[in-house]
């Protein structure tokens, strides 16, 4: 029977059968698993035999998650990871070697950036930044050598769109594989894999856990690929997700659409009226009609989530709307229930280069938003009180 999306994301994962008929998965916490005998110890400890032996490799906890990621996605195979950065870590150091090349957008997260920048550069991965709201860009940088078109849509922290078909159609022509950042979307609002995206990688801290109580990560995508990420990278960089992290992100999953609803319904009520307001010069979210790729929105997108920016005139009014605000909290996560607001050139994006923060719109009046679940009305009375202050 074929589903609506909403029903998978409360019972992805599950499987009574396998946990004495728990509804609700059981943290298994376990490091050592023992093995009924020496041909199966064998069997599972090579990775050919499914099973457990190790809690570095995986847990039944663990497996439910992955399953449920596969779920959502559409994808053959998952592995669960302790953060965001460790899952796109994990994906560069199994698709890439030294004199190999990747495309990248010049806008963000900017850990990203300091994992090309600072350690694959240095490890010999040569990085080109593009413009990747143009998928001409894209195919522009191509060298013999790219391996990697990575992806980023909505991008951090400006929502740029990448418009996943034009470049997925660049790289097949090419051969090389893409990899694309969902934290933005959710596989509510987006799901790349349909599109044509090889592997998708999350930070599952953000939406799928979804109350700012866990950090993980996840990556999403073709059985060989996270096979060899899981017993090649991952057994040696050791990321492992807890089993009660795991199971937190389980529990997140349950209620994603119903807190995408919101999010989405939220995002736009509170995108219209900054798009009003007098001290506010520019508003970025992919649901109104100024935004430039709203129609590429439409088309990719099933709603546009809870992220948005907005630009006021300069890093001190930016200050002055900050120290104004009471239930808009200043932190630098998002996809917590609560709203979040920082300040992206001197926060999330301060070690960027300015030039290079610039060149991405990363001014130094830009606001990033997470907007949470309360009541809209609120959210927009406690902006009022702040943009009031400037």
């Amino acid at each position: 029977m074929a589903y609506a999306r909403e029903t998978p994301m409360v019972h992805a994962g599950e499987d009574p059968a396998a946990h004495f008929g728990a509804l609700s998965t059981p943290i298994y916490d376990a490091a050592v698993f023992a093995f009924p005998d020496a041909a199966q110890g064998a069997a599972i400890h090579a990775g050919e035999q499914p099973g457990y032996f190790y809690g570095r490799m995986g847990n039944p906890t663990q497996a439910a998650l992955e399953a449920a990621l596969c779920a959502l996605e559409g994808g053959e195979a998952a592995l669960a990871l302790a953060s965001g950065m460790a899952a796109i870590t994990t994906t560069f150091l199994t698709l890439l070697r030294p004199g190999d090349h990747v495309v990248a957008p010049l806008a963000m997260y900017a850990t990203t950036t300091a994992l090309l920048d600072e350690v694959l550069t240095p490890w010999g991965v040569a990085v080109t930044y593009v413009d990747a709201t143009d998928p001409a860009a894209y195919a522009a940088a191509i060298r013999p050598t790219t391996k990697v078109l990575y992806l980023e849509s909505p991008a951090n922290p400006r929502l740029q769109l990448v418009d996943m078909a034009a470049v997925v159609a660049v790289a097949r022509a090419h051969g090389i594989t893409t990899v694309m950042d969902n934290t933005f979307a959710t596989p509510y609002n987006q799901q790349p894999l349909h599109w044509g995206v090889d592997i998708v990688v999350h930070s599952a801290t953000k939406y799928l856990g979804g109350h700012g109580d866990l950090t993980a990560g996840a990556i999403v995508g073709p059985a060989a690929f996270v096979h060899d990420a899981r017993w090649r990278i991952h057994k040696i960089l050791g990321g492992v997700i807890a089993p009660q992290t795991a199971w937190l992100v389980l529990r997140g999953i349950k209620t994603l659409a119903l807190r995408m609803v919101q999010y989405n319904a939220n995002a736009l009520a509170v995108a219209q009226f900054l798009a009003g307001h007098p001290q506010v010069q520019q508003v970025a979210y992919p649901g109104l009609p100024t935004h430039p790729q709203q129609a590429l929105a439409a088309r990719q997108m099933t709603g546009c989530g809870g992220m948005l920016a907005f630009e006021v005139a300069d890093l001190s009014a930016g200050q002055r709307l900050i120290d104004h605000l009471t239930l808009c909290q200043l932190a630098v996560s998002l996809g917590d229930v609560a709203t979040l607001i920082q300040h992206s050139a001197s926060m999330t994006h301060a070690a960027v280069p300015r030039e290079r923060r610039l060149a991405a719109g990363i001014t130094d009046g830009l606001l990033r938003l997470s907007v949470g679940i309360e009541d809209a009305n609120d959210i927009i009375a406690d902006l009022a009180t702040g943009l009031a202050a400037i």
